[in-house]
């Protein structure tokens, strides 16, 4: 069964995750001290203790999403003898979790990626003064009309379709004003829902350039190379292994939409039958149910999911 390594993205945060990882296993230990001797703090109490108030800024949120997804490999890894170029088809993650996939896959060292993420999460949070931006989610509606939406709404503002999280699941970002006015319009073109996101900034839209340029700038000296399978990125959602590629594209996802949807649906009909949600929480194992019904979408963070799948023998090596 062709299996594909998925990493969580901002929101799947809670004070605590990791936590029974670390006082179980010396490989999840080893992660957190990794990252946060690279960060020259211990962003491992916050992970564990909180506040949560401080484990949800941006810029400790990323960096410590990272790290729980990465101690959780580790952990599966030296459990089950899984090994990502060998066993895994493709690695993906929904926006900061492309970070996670990387150092996953071996392209990015985790204190490289503890460091961009911290410079990422703080980029974004300072590209856009805080009430100045938003983003909402429109259920029921698909991408085009989500873009339609967009198009009504923006009066000359910014608004895009940022996220195509799903079927019937498109959230779009901008500035604030716009996507108020979204959330009416799409009312009248037919959405279940349509809701402001509690975020502190409006990501993957044109307000975050200030963003992507701090990025290019911090790519630019740090080591790349080709990840040991496939990363299926966000904003092509096709596969990447190219060193330089990769890093140009790192640089404009944080402008360009996730297109997970059609991420997912790639992995599908390339033959993953299973996707492995590795790390904090089940957003991204419950959209894939959504968008390859056929496919298993299951999530492991706990020790006891680490048990599980050390007892499958479709996941665990076999020599």
């Amino acid at each position: 069964m062709s299996i594909a390594l998925i990493f969580p993205g901002q929101g799947s945060q809670q004070v605590g995750m990791g936590r029974t990882l670390a006082d179980n296993f010396a490989a999840a230990r080893a992660v957190f001290e990794e990252v946060d001797a690279a960060l020259g703090e211990s962003l491992s109490e916050t992970i564990f203790e909180g506040p949560e108030d401080r484990l949800t800024l941006t810029a400790n949120a990323q960096p410590a999403l990272m790290a729980v997804s990465l101690a959780t490999l580790r952990v599966l890894q030296s459990e089950t003898g899984f090994d990502v170029g060998r066993h895994a088809a493709f690695v993906a993650g929904h926006s900061l979790g492309e970070y996670s996939a990387l150092a996953a896959a071996g392209s990015l060292s985790v204190a490289d990626a503890a460091k961009l993420l911290r410079i990422r999460g703080e980029a974004m949070q300072k590209a856009v003064p805080v009430g100045e931006g938003a983003m909402a989610a429109l259920l029921g509606l698909d991408l085009d009309a989500a873009r339609a939406v967009a198009l009504e709404a923006s009066e000359g503002e910014v608004l895009a379709a940022a996220n195509d999280n799903a079927p019937g699941q498109v959230v779009v970002s901008g500035a604030k004003g716009a996507v108020e006015r979204a959330i009416a319009v799409a009312k009248t073109m037919g959405a279940k829902r349509a809701v402001l996101l509690p975020v502190s900034a409006p990501f993957h839209c044109a307000l975050m350039q200030p963003a992507a340029d701090a990025m290019r700038e911090a790519l630019a000296n740090v080591r790349i190379v080709a990840p040991r399978a496939p990363l299926v990125a966000n904003v092509t959602a096709g596969p990447l292994s190219e060193p330089e590629a990769i890093r140009a594209k790192l640089v404009e996802q944080v402008t360009g939409a996730v297109r997970w949807r059609e991420s997912v649906a790639f992995m599908a009909a390339a033959g993953v039958a299973r996707f492995v949600e590795v790390g904090a929480g089940k957003v991204l194992s419950g959209l894939v149910k959504r968008i390859a019904p056929a496919a298993v979408g299951e999530s492991v963070g706990t020790p006891e999911d680490v048990a599980r799948l050390k007892a499958d023998a479709a996941f665990a090596s076999q020599g």
